[in-house]
């Protein structure tokens, strides 16, 4: 899953967008929007989470599925 962004607690700094190696994050200046613009390019690295001076972002892994 792509990260989630929780608007009520993002600052709108673009901090995200600048430290996701594969640019999946984009911030809109003028509208003060975040976009997970290429969700499925996402690496899950967690850098977006752990650079965010607000705590804005969570990822999100899908649960392991045992074969059944």
């Amino acid at each position: 899953m792509p990260p989630r962004i929780d608007s009520d607690l993002c600052q709108k700094c673009g901090t995200c967008e600048d430290s996701c190696p594969v640019d999946v994050i984009y911030f809109h200046p003028d509208e003060g929007v975040v976009e997970i613009r290429y969700p499925d390019e996402c690496w899950h690295c967690g850098s977006c989470r752990q650079d965010c001076p607000a705590g804005a972002i969570k990822i999100v892994f899908p649960p392991i599925m045992a074969n059944v």
